[in-house]
């Protein structure tokens, strides 16, 4: 099924947007573009988990296309992920001029849309018909909307940081010292120790939560020896913020707004 496009112009770059459910779905190539990814499939393969990504048909100048689109969430993973400065910038707009406009109007009006209704007093009661319909259903778009409010304010403070972090910085956001936090992630099943070392479990390995560096060290007895440096990513750290919230446990900022 062709979805109806439309057209957001961020610094004369365009965004194509969709709606799917309800949902606004990014055209994955736009926005890697416009977060200055040299490769655009593999930012959209290295940093959108797969279940916030979709092929979908769409109607480009060259013709009805399979394009990769994403979600929201996709959306604030590419932003996290992108090393330009006008990321934080990019996604104010996204969240201040886009999505705003999608849930204002909820169907997306096209001039060949409006044409018809003119047109065709058929298919003014019919558009007039979805537009009833589509207010009840917008309800449940704005609180799908409202859960994901955090995530984008949480990413704001991530963007702050766009750098590797040690994990006494991921248990700050959580009012907790880096001790708490390791055991925490322990008892959760993403991590263990070994030799005085922190490793992911096999099912986080592949998600780019994580860097290591190797340094060698003098010991007391002036021997050299390799120490292992594990740092969280900004990716890392939003995948933390899902699976922690998931269990109950919000960061700082959060709970003080639910205050």
């Amino acid at each position: 099924m062709e979805n109806g496009v439309q057209t957001f112009n961020f610094e004369s770059s365009p965004v194509r947007v969709i709606e799917i459910d309800n949902e606004p779905w990014f055209v994955g190539k736009d926005v890697a573009k416009v977060l200055g990814y040299s490769n655009p499939q593999k930012a959209l393969r290295d940093h959108v988990d797969e279940e916030d990504s979709r092929g979908e048909r769409i109607v480009t100048p060259s013709g009805i296309q399979t394009t990769k689109v994403i979600n929201e969430s996709g959306l604030y993973s590419l932003i996290l992920s992108s090393k330009l400065p006008t990321a934080k910038k990019f996604k104010r707009w996204v969240t201040s001029v886009v999505l705003p406009s999608i849930r204002k109007h909820g169907m997306f009006a096209t001039e060949k849309t409006i044409d018809q209704m003119l047109e065709d007093p058929d298919s003014m009661i019919r558009v007039l018909t979805e537009m009833k319909e589509e207010r009840a259903k917008r309800r449940l778009a704005e609180e799908k909307a409202a859960k994901l409010e955090p995530k984008a304010k949480f990413c704001d403070v991530v963007l702050q940081n766009p750098a590797l972090v040690n994990v006494t910085v991921i248990a700050k956001d959580y009012g907790m010292s880096a001790q708490a936090m390791n055991k925490l992630l322990e008892n959760l099943g993403v991590q263990y120790n070994q030799n005085k070392v922190w490793f992911l479990y096999a099912k986080y390995q592949s998600n780019g939560w994580t860097q290591s560096t190797t340094s060698m060290v003098k010991g007391k007895d002036g021997a050299e020896k390799a120490v292992v440096h594990t740092k969280w990513t900004q990716k890392g750290r939003l995948g933390l913020y899902e699976l922690l919230k998931d269990h109950g446990l919000l960061p700082v900022i959060e709970r003080e707004e639910q205050q």
